[in-house]
């Protein structure tokens, strides 16, 4: 029997977590792994506490900045960052897995934080209608590899 590869299991863990989001506009997920162990985990949306664009605001969301991204939501990538360094983790080392390929902002971030490999699900540039992924040629440019997630039959099943 095989097994679903760690890639594979923290991908669709973010995944999972995109569907918590409260976006209206979209949903994100982010998981922050060392080695085999997952670190910390983020999903779109804003500080905890304040308010939940869905309930707020569920025709339109939130109000847009002058880019037209929401003003008042974190993103994934910020969420499972800031949740890991809140709580004292050190993240030299580690691996992001996202649904949306980093913004450049989130990417200067991934970087400073000492992120060494990033993998994710959907291109923002696609997303976005840009003519390329910024962000992921950020990092790629300052030695964090970011490639877009290649997805792989998980064999699980019943076999008989």
């Amino acid at each position: 029997m095989s097994k679903l590869s760690f890639d594979q299991i923290f991908m669709n863990l973010a995944t999972d977590l995109a569907k918590r989001s409260h976006c209206v506009k979209a949903q994100v997920g982010a998981v922050l792994t060392k080695d085999t162990r997952i670190i910390s985990v983020g999903y779109n949306g804003p500080p905890a506490g304040t308010h939940n664009c869905d309930e707020e605001w569920p025709e339109t969301g939130c109000p847009r900045d002058a880019r037209g991204s929401c003003s008042l939501a974190l993103h994934a990538e910020e969420n499972a960052i800031l949740y890991a360094v809140k709580n004292g983790t050190r993240l030299e080392g580690t691996t992001m897995y996202t649904t949306l390929s980093p913004c450049l902002p989130c990417a200067r971030l991934i970087y400073s934080a000492g992120i060494t490999q990033v993998y994710y699900r959907f291109s923002y540039a696609e997303y976005k209608g840009l003519p390329s992924d910024e962000g992921v040629d950020f990092l790629n440019r300052f030695g964090v590899k970011a490639h877009k997630f290649e997805e792989q039959p998980d064999g699980i099943g019943l076999h008989f």
